[in-house]
């Protein structure tokens, strides 16, 4: 189920116009989706306003509240469209992340929420340096952070890649609220334009995993090898950065499936 918080003109090549869906019918759509069947988990993408982030916390903070409960905010697209408006990064920041299950940011996310809360970041040149971005942002309150590292590859020495020719693996990171479960996702690097809605799709699928009763590191692993076949089976549409391919389990049926890349490792420092 579905409540829509605003709906945009885009393509392919980028973000052209946002238009606000008003707070008051926000919150009638959520209530209709929790008063009559109920949910699980929860993903949220995008929230506009400050006056929209504020009503939807405490619409998700009054009972029945959906337990586990798995908050999801996008605020970076792909194409480096902000979507979120400054001043509703503090609101975020102070008032949902403490309610987070999994915040699961890009790198450019994570380092806006960094520098909202007035901590230095830092530059990426290895896992580790995420894996420390990621405690970082762990003092904010989430239980899990999840950071994608979609937009540094990296080399086969496991080093950031700064010869596009290098690019060999993809590292995401998913670190614990304890700070002594670091796990590391790696995938192969595909250099494809179809990754339109990788992020989305990805905090989609790992909200679908933790509704089905998984656990978080296999939600996590298996939303990356479904993004990861997403971008290799791609239509290919439009000038820009197309939308990845996400019907391909249905498209496969009958048929053999390739072998997905992507690998989970405990993460050993």
């Amino acid at each position: 189920m579905t409540a829509t918080t605003a709906l945009t003109a885009q393509d392919t090549q980028g973000v052209s116009d946002i238009h606000y869906i008003p707070s008051t019918f926000i919150t009638k759509q959520i209530d209709a989706c929790i008063d009559d069947i109920g949910v699980d988990v929860v993903k949220i993408g995008i929230l506009l306003l400050f006056m929209e982030s504020i009503q939807y916390t405490k619409r998700l903070s009054q009972p029945p509240r959906p337990d586990p409960d798995s908050k999801i905010q996008v605020m970076v697209a792909t194409s480096g469209s902000q979507l979120l408006p400054n001043s509703a990064v503090t609101n975020l920041r102070q008032r949902l992340l403490p309610l987070t299950t999994i915040l699961t940011p890009n790198i450019p996310e994570a380092k806006l929420l960094l520098t909202n809360a007035g901590i230095e970041s830092i530059e990426i040149r290895s896992i580790s340096d995420i894996v420390h971005i990621a405690s970082l942002l762990q003092r904010l309150g989430p239980k899990y952070i999840l950071i994608k590292g979609g937009h540094v590859p990296f080399d086969s020495d496991l080093k950031t890649a700064q010869d596009p020719r290098r690019r060999q693996f993809v590292i995401d990171v998913l670190h614990s609220g304890d700070g002594n479960n670091v796990t590391i996702f790696k995938t192969e690097y595909s250099e494809s334009k179809n990754t339109h809605g990788t992020g989305c799709s990805l905090a989609s699928a790992i909200a679908s995993n933790l509704a089905l009763g998984k656990d978080m590191p296999r939600a996590v692993e298996d939303a990356c090898r479904y993004v990861e076949r997403g971008i290799k089976t791609a239509p290919d549409l439009g000038k820009g950065s197309g939308p990845i391919n996400h019907f391909h389990a249905l498209e496969v049926k009958g048929q053999p499936v390739e072998e997905s890349s992507s690998r989970r490792e405990v993460w050993r420092g």
